[in-house]
């Protein structure tokens, strides 16, 4: 499936700020299951790029900007060609063992409640892949998909204590009960096709991988219920949805800031 990604971020500030330095995760990387066809980030005033990686093997750009600067905007589109994959992750790169993926963050701390849960859902004859699968499935059925935009900072465990989730939300609770049943499992955060014409997002999309030995990192999405295939284009990973965000960094002046983002994923042809 060949899919265009327009993800447009603009920031505000009330006061002139007299410098910038962002991280964005914003980029793609090929991997056996998905081909960047064409990607660009553009930025509307005078920048400098400078391309790298995070410790977590994530593509970056870091961006500099010497103001005074009010607001900056910030594009991003492309084309990427995605592929079948049963929701295993192929020929990613990798720079940290799977083990590391058991620590927990503030937002993917331990939670009993959680724990219980993905317990309660499973059996051992299930195995390990096949208890991955009831979880990512039991979450879906427990809460209502919010497509908005996630309340910051929100960790799994208040999570859980809500009706509706956010992709984020589903994510990072999936994170906690695969540790907990003693799968690494991380954050990924990417875009997501979706059936509805013209569906704006004020969020990329988020959902996690669980490591299973013998087959690898497989993806797992209780946003949708499903395990992530063509529709789904992955980004960036980390412990956590902070550590995958796609933008991140700090500025240089006294004021507030305000946040628009508006993401589009089309179908080539549509």
């Amino acid at each position: 499936m060949r899919l265009s990604v327009d993800h447009r971020t603009i920031y505000r500030f009330t006061e002139p700020q007299s410098r910038l330095v962002q991280m964005l995760r914003m980029t793609p990387q090929n991997t056996h299951d998905q081909t960047v066809a064409q990607w660009r980030i553009d930025i509307d005033c005078d920048a400098r790029l400078r391309q790298g990686r995070d410790g977590f093997g994530n593509a970056i750009t870091m961006l500099y900007i010497d103001g005074p600067i009010d607001g900056i905007e910030i594009d991003v589109t492309g084309e990427v060609l995605t592929s079948h994959s049963d929701g295993v992750v192929h020929g990613a790169y990798e720079v940290l063992p799977p083990a590391l993926f058991l620590r927990p963050t503030e937002t993917t701390a331990q939670d009993k409640a959680i724990a219980d849960f993905a317990a309660r859902v499973t059996t051992p004859a299930q195995g390990r892949i096949g208890a991955l699968h009831r979880v990512n499935e039991a979450l879906h059925e427990r809460f209502t998909a919010n497509p908005g935009r996630p309340e910051p900072n929100l960790g799994a465990a208040a999570a859980f204590r809500l009706d509706s989730a956010t992709s984020r939300d589903f994510a990072q609770m999936f994170i906690v009960a695969a540790r907990s049943l003693g799968a690494p499992a991380r954050y990924v955060s990417g875009y997501l096709l979706t059936e509805r014409e013209d569906d704006h997002r004020p969020t990329p999309h988020g959902w996690a991988e669980a490591h299973v030995d013998g087959l690898g990192w497989i993806g797992f999405d209780p946003f949708t219920g499903d395990c992530p295939e063509e529709h789904h284009v992955r980004v960036a990973v980390a412990l956590d949805a902070a550590g995958a965000a796609p933008v991140a960094g700090s500025r240089l002046g006294e004021g507030g800031e305000r946040l628009e983002v508006d993401v589009v994923v089309s179908r080539d042809g549509q």
